[in-house]
């Protein structure tokens, strides 16, 4: 019989990690992958960051995210794709491709969750935003460490904000959130800060949760040399992954459109992969003809996108923020409201401090976005105060404490 199994959960979480975690540590990312880039941009970073610190690390992300081939994969990172699902609803996903075939698909991301863990053995899991995974789907797989021999650390990552308090608290409850860390996780990180948004109090965590979880601070990101010219100002207009960026990237060109002639600017619109083909060509279709206005589909490096950019206009995506914030950019923030209302909440509290500008969703019209660009672009000196942006140096300083802890 294997002992584990005789053995309570304080015990297995205490027993001493192999010496070669330290030194050459397997570390798996798990990456709760549905709608737009934001969760496989952030876990890619945590990756890149962590391979950075040990660099004999073997690292593993296991993500269904489309575009993970897209973006650049350093050395000692490698990933297992999962069948895609879709965000149908704040609590509701489905396949994004093989919508016939719901039940199967379910069964095949949990058996190869189930495989890929058991197989890679690592020394420290990472589970982005979802304890069960989505739809329940990492539980099995957190069963079988248990009534195993491994001595893998477990940690619940989550952005500073899910979505509004009470229906998050009450979505917590129903799928068992809490229960599913109390019995299985070692860690909570929240990539935020505590007194911007403080997730334990407004999402009311029982003591045992609060108790480990540790606020990380957001996540900066690296930035570019400023690539200004002495031409006319530039602006950028970003929507993460475009699924449901046509709103607010035709509202722009159109604000633009009106513009008296003698008003110079130069606009760089990043579609996103994820906009339709309908919806891009349309664009393009009718905004085309404007003159020093650049179309993308995609930019997997933002970087230089930003350095260039005088103003920045986008939604409130976690990973647009952080991006925004590591540059200092003026930034006009037209927050995403549905399904979800975490960048709504976001957007406002931000904005609240002064560091950027907001325009609520009910309130997007042509001129009010226009000229809160131009104004925008007006030296106007303001100071904020110091955000916590060192996400990324706690996130190494904890996983140090977790592996080192009672190495024999």
């Amino acid at each position: 019989m294997n002992l584990a199994l005789q053995l309570p959960m304080e015990t297995l979480r205490s027993r001493p990690l192999r010496v070669s975690s330290v030194l050459r540590p397997k570390v798996l990312l798990y990456s709760h992958d549905t709608f737009g880039l934001g969760n496989i941009r952030r876990t890619l970073l945590l990756a890149e960051e962590l391979r950075n610190q040990y660099d004999r690390s073997a690292i593993l992300i296991v993500t269904g995210s489309p575009m993970i081939q897209a973006f650049r994969i350093p050395d000692g990172i490698d990933y297992v794709k999962l069948p895609c699902l879709d965000r149908t609803d704040s609590e509701r996903y489905e396949p994004r491709f093989l919508q016939q075939c719901a039940d199967e698909v379910k069964r095949t991301r949990s058996a190869i969750l189930r495989n890929t863990v058991l197989g890679f053995d690592p020394d420290l899991i990472i589970v982005d935003k979802r304890a069960g995974g989505v739809d329940g789907e990492l539980l099995p797989t957190l069963r079988a460490l248990r009534e195993s021999d491994s001595v893998a650390k477990l940690v619940l990552g989550m952005r500073d904000i899910l979505d509004a308090p009470e229906r998050t608290r009450a979505n917590l409850k129903d799928n068992g959130s809490f229960e599913i860390i109390e019995e299985f996780y070692d860690e909570v990180w929240i990539y935020g800060s505590r007194c911007i948004f403080d997730a334990v109090k407004e999402y009311d965590f029982p003591d045992s949760v609060a108790r480990i979880t540790h606020f990380c601070g957001y996540l900066k990101r690296p930035t570019a040399q400023p690539a200004h010219d002495d031409g006319p100002p530039q602006i950028l207009v970003t929507t993460g992954g475009g699924g449901d960026g046509l709103v607010l990237i035709r509202t722009y060109l159109e604000g633009l459109a009106e513009l008296p002639r003698s008003t110079a600017l130069r606009t760089t619109v990043v579609f996103g992969p994820q906009m339709s083909v309908a919806d891009r060509e349309g664009l393009l279709n009718e905004f085309g003809y404007l003159a020093d206005v650049v179309f993308m589909d995609f930019e997997a490096d933002l970087a230089k996108r930003y350095a260039a950019a005088d103003v920045v206009v986008s939604l409130a995506g976690y990973n647009t923020v952080c991006e925004l914030l590591s540059f200092a950019h003026r930034a006009i923030l037209v927050p995403r409201a549905e399904p979800v209302q975490e960048q709504l909440i976001r957007a406002r509290l931000l904005a609240a401090r002064g560091y950027f500008d907001l325009i609520e969703p009910v309130d997007l019209k042509p001129n009010i976005l226009i000229a809160r660009v131009l104004s925008a672009l007006k030296p106007t000196p303001t100071v904020v105060p110091p955000l916590d942006l060192d996400g990324l140096p706690r996130v190494t300083q904890r996983t140090a404490a977790l592996l080192k802890q009672e190495v024999v």
